[in-house]
């Protein structure tokens, strides 16, 4: 292991772990306000339990940056086979539905999916950094499609949707940073599209003449363009069956953010909330602890999915444009060290962290102001939480190790 007198940061990494702590801050700020006017002991504790994860959270991000990234390399594959089976174990050993995303040990509980997002980065970047992998083979891209499919199904029957899409959320990303033709990121994004349009024929049927006259643009031959046609026919037979597979509260929550049910009192009940404290926040905000819909609890889950409602509301636009650029240059500066480190491996491993804070980051903030189904995916370094907060500045760790390793091969 390194010594950390002996890293050189640069001034701009230096930035990041800036940018990083202000919105911990920010977080902490939101969490106390969103908190103190309740009389549970246990919601009153959120801030001060909060405060320790950042101690453990800032910890394990140093370890992480002290590592040399060849250790996570030759560790990646036992870190992926040991995260598929704590959620084995999850999901076979806890009792409850509300208890089968949680393993607690003493007094301390954490969320295996949150540990399973880290080995996914790892284990996508060691397999795609592999000189004999060719993305133009479509075992391979399978492959690294099974590799992400595994912990995406566990996660799915705990039930936690949310948190199962991220692990499909980081394939393109990476996929197309280790070189994935256009023809197979076609293939890739076409069934999404048939998927959302099978659940009306007119809908599907204009969805295949668009994919039948781009397989002709492509020219990739008769058998390779019926082997697709027939593949997303197939997932638009198959969506309407998977639908019906999913929980009730699941199809309301989409059906809601859809537009094509209206529950004020019920699912519907969050996002409108969510949006009249955004919209009451105005310019400027009504200050820390003056946030009606905040003080008043009119606003569900406003310390954890919907924090960033709470900042829209007291901080008001500003505030909330500050926030958002401060993500802005986390995941622009996460960008520009995968472009320029030297080890593939690294590269691919920054662009799978970008891409879960990224997911995280989109879906939350598009969720509070009703662009987004409400998922109950967390905003990263605000949210209430220890194990995503932990995961997160492991996450900003593994940007950094690469940052300050990238002239390495």
């Amino acid at each position: 292991m390194q010594r950390f007198d002996e890293i050189k940061i640069s001034p701009a990494d230096y930035t990041l772990v800036i940018v990083v702590f202000i919105l911990i801050a920010s977080g902490l700020i939101a969490i106390y306000s969103a908190s103190s006017q309740v009389e549970s002991p246990e919601l009153k504790a959120n801030f001060n339990r909060q405060m320790v994860w950042v101690l453990i959270g800032t910890i394990l991000m140093l370890i992480t940056i002290i590592i040399p990234t060849s250790s996570y390399f030759f560790a990646s594959y036992w870190l992926y086979g040991i995260a598929l089976v704590i959620l084995i174990f999850t999901l076979f050993f806890s009792r409850g539905e509300a208890t089968s995303r949680w393993i607690e040990i003493g007094i301390f509980r954490f969320q295996p999916s949150e540990f399973a997002k880290l080995s996914i980065v790892l284990v996508m970047a060691k397999y795609l950094s592999d000189e004999r992998r060719n993305l133009n083979r479509i075992k391979d891209i399978a492959i690294a499609f099974g590799i992400a499919f595994f912990p995406f199904i566990m996660i799915v029957r705990q039930p936690d949707l949310g948190t199962a899409l991220v692990f499909l959320a980081i394939l393109l990303p990476i996929l197309y940073w280790a070189g994935l033709p256009t023809f197979f990121l076609f293939i890739v994004i076409a069934p999404v599209f048939v998927m959302i349009a099978s659940f009306n024929f007119y809908t599907f049927f204009l969805a295949m003449i668009l994919v039948a006259t781009l397989l002709l643009l492509f020219k990739r031959g008769l058998v390779v363009s019926l082997f697709i046609m027939l593949l997303n026919i197939g997932v638009g037979i198959v969506t309407p069956l998977l639908w019906n597979q999913l929980y009730d509260y699941q199809q309301h929550r989409i059906l809601t953010f859809l537009g094509f049910e209206i529950d004020p009192r019920g699912y519907g009940y969050q996002i409108i909330q969510s949006k009249v404290a955004i919209g009451s926040g105005g310019f400027w905000g009504k200050g820390i602890l003056n946030g009606t819909q905040t003080q008043l609890r009119f606003l569900p889950a406003q310390h954890t999915d919907f924090v960033f409602s709470v900042i829209g509301e007291e901080a008001g636009f500003i505030g909330s444009v500050i926030v958002i650029l401060l993500f802005l240059f986390i995941i622009l500066r996460g960008i520009h060290i995968a472009s320029i480190v030297k080890n593939r491996f690294s590269s691919l491993m920054v662009i799978g962290a970008v891409a879960i804070l990224g997911f995280h980051i989109i879906v939350n903030i598009g969720m509070t102001v009703g662009m987004m189904p409400v998922t109950g995916l967390p905003l990263p370094f605000l949210s209430y939480g220890g194990s995503f907060l932990v995961t997160c500045m492991i996450l900003i760790g593994l940007i950094i190790n690469a940052s300050i390793r990238r002239f390495r091969y």
